[in-house]
């Protein structure tokens, strides 16, 4: 069973083509009114919070109004989902969530709101990849040798994540089913401070995204090893994906979006849609999402809702299967 170690836890829609213009008109359907709350249920200066303030100030300008983000955090991200599903549907309370939307509804129980019936998806914003990485005095030079280290000590090594059902979290689970392994789960409050300790050989491992991975690698504290992504990333060509280091099928990431209260009107969704994803297209946006080491998305509504309801199902088989529980 995969548990808390709290000696280790450092404690497509069409749009029109003006909805990609600059400073679209307010009086378009008298939306938005006033200033523009987006959710983030999550701290700020996290992943997801750090995005999110990279796109609000141009999704604002697209807009007409001022788009003010705001920090809702708690209960693995269910307080700024619990905000917003009790807001008006107007358009002017938005959430900004990541993966635990599609996790919380097997972990959690007694919320005050269903998360399949609460929200509109409107788009997937960005995604941030999780890699596998090892201390510098790891003997682990490839992932096979990883996994034969662990197969050769059961659940000796300690393994950090960002957090309890994380995607680094879940990314180890899967990990650990598909490799025939057994791993400790060490986790933390973030990814940053699983890097901390991995780098001060703490930890033996991390299972984080490439951002927080990244300059404990660079300066030589850690090692990486792969990649759970389909293909390669840009700001990592020389690692290798699972797939390519031998173990196809581990391909999750981390990711945040946006989502409104179920019951905005349709003309309100299409225009976020639209205003969202020519903000991330921008080429100064995408310099800066790159600096984060994270990929623009912006996909269709249509496409994000089924995406939310495949995540839901595989993250209900998997929370069920590795016995992930929130303490």
């Amino acid at each position: 069973m995969l548990h808390r170690r709290a000696v280790l836890g450092g404690a497509g829609l069409g749009i029109a083509g003006a909805l990609a213009a600059p400073g679209i008109s307010r009086a378009q359907g008298g939306w938005p009114s006033r200033p523009i709350r987006l959710i983030v249920a999550f701290a700020a200066g996290g992943a997801a919070d750090s995005v999110a303030r990279v796109v609000a100030p141009r999704l604002g300008e697209r807009l007409g109004q001022n788009v003010v983000v705001e920090n809702r955090t708690g209960g693995s991200g269910s307080n700024g989902g619990a905000a917003v599903a009790q807001a008006a549907p107007d358009g002017h309370t938005l959430l900004w969530d990541a993966s635990s939307h599609v996790v919380n509804p097997s972990l959690l129980r007694g919320l005050s709101f269903d998360y399949a019936t609460a929200f509109l998806p409107v788009t997937l914003a960005a995604t941030f990849p999780q890699v596998l990485a090892v201390k510098s005095e790891s003997p682990a030079r490839s992932l096979a040798e990883f996994i034969a280290m662990a197969k050769a000590q059961p659940g000796a090594l300690n393994i950090g994540t960002q957090g309890n059902a994380t995607a680094g979290h879940l990314a180890l689970a899967q990990f650990g089913r598909l490799a025939g392994i057994e791993l400790t789960h060490a986790p933390y409050r973030g990814g940053a401070d699983a890097a901390r300790d991995l780098a001060a050989g703490v930890l033996d491992g991390a299972f984080i995204t490439a951002l927080s991975a990244g300059p404990v690698a660079d300066g030589g504290r850690a090692r990486l090893l792969a990649v759970a992504t389909e293909t390669r990333i840009a700001s990592r060509p020389g690692l290798p994906t699972f797939a390519e280091a031998g173990l196809p099928g581990l391909t999750i990431t981390e990711w945040c979006a946006l989502f409104a209260p179920a019951g905005t009107p349709a003309s309100v969704a299409e225009r976020l849609h639209g205003a969202m994803s020519a903000t991330l297209a921008e080429p100064e946006v995408k310099a800066r999402l790159d600096q984060l080491v994270a990929l623009p998305v912006g996909s269709a509504p249509d496409e994000f809702a089924r995406f939310i309801r495949d995540g839901r199902a595989t993250m209900a088989t998997l929370v069920r299967e590795a016995n992930i529980r929130v303490e």
